[in-house]
């Protein structure tokens, strides 16, 4: 086997494990390969190992990817995932690309979104990015601007709202980062509970990396976001 397919089986039976661990079953959750900076090229190497869904960080050398690949398989159904910041000027590339973004934080990007979302294509799946944890310097919303923008983006068009997303900063111990997954995952089934109309998808809780998949798991993550445990250390960003 190639290395990313090594990697990606090894990947594979850590999350096994660590279902087992947690006492939840395996299909429970979901692999995203966290592709950015590698090239289409792997991106077609973890295709040919049996991955199809992918999460791209910079938006246009994702769609880049995403050309690429439908041009080189078109017959492979991959799913294509926008899991970093979304500016104001790339809406437009997300919506008319990607399948899933889980980073919205602001209901002006929403609206754009929704604006510019392709009427032949299903609705952009989206998730919101929370930060809980309060690293001063990452994106996300807290937990008392949640509502809020939940109701407002349930109301728009073209989008499907269906679950929570979080990059907590590295944590020194499992301990620690099971405590801030599970502040997520509390927040998660709050709003799962709640009568909120538009919510009838809300089933998806992306949380987790390579460095703290098994915590995720453990908290209740439905997709885990891995990249260099998956396509190894990262090159520069593609030019």
């Amino acid at each position: 086997m190639t290395t990313i397919a090594t990697n990606l089986q090894q990947v594979a039976d850590r999350m096994t494990r660590a279902c087992m661990a947690a006492g939840r079953a395996p299909a429970s959750v979901g692999l995203l390969a966290v592709a950015k900076t590698f090239n289409a090229d792997a991106v077609a190497q973890a295709v040919a190992a049996g991955q199809r869904a992918f999460g791209e960080n910079y938006i246009q050398e994702g769609v880049d990817k995403i050309l690429a690949l439908r041009a080189a398989l078109p017959d492979a159904a991959l799913q294509w995932h926008c899991i970093g910041p979304v500016q104001s000027n790339k809406t437009r590339l997300v919506a008319e690309h990607f399948d899933w973004v889980h980073s919205v934080d602001r209901l002006k990007i929403a609206q754009r979104l929704s604006a510019q979302r392709p009427a032949h294509l299903p609705p952009l799946q989206l998730c919101i990015q929370v930060n809980l944890d309060g690293g001063a310097t990452k994106s996300g919303v807290t937990a008392g601007q949640l509502p809020g923008l939940l109701r407002a983006i349930a109301q728009l068009p073209r989008l499907r709202l269906r679950g929570l997303m979080s990059i907590p900063d590295p944590a020194p111990d499992f301990q620690a980062q099971k405590a801030i997954h599970a502040s997520v995952k509390r927040l998660f089934d709050q709003i799962c509970a709640s009568a909120v109309p538009g919510l009838e998808d809300f089933d998806t809780l992306s949380l987790g990396m390579t460095a703290d998949l098994e915590a995720a798991i453990w908290a209740g993550s439905t997709l885990v976001r891995v990249g260099s445990g998956i396509f190894g250390d990262r090159p520069g960003p593609l030019r």
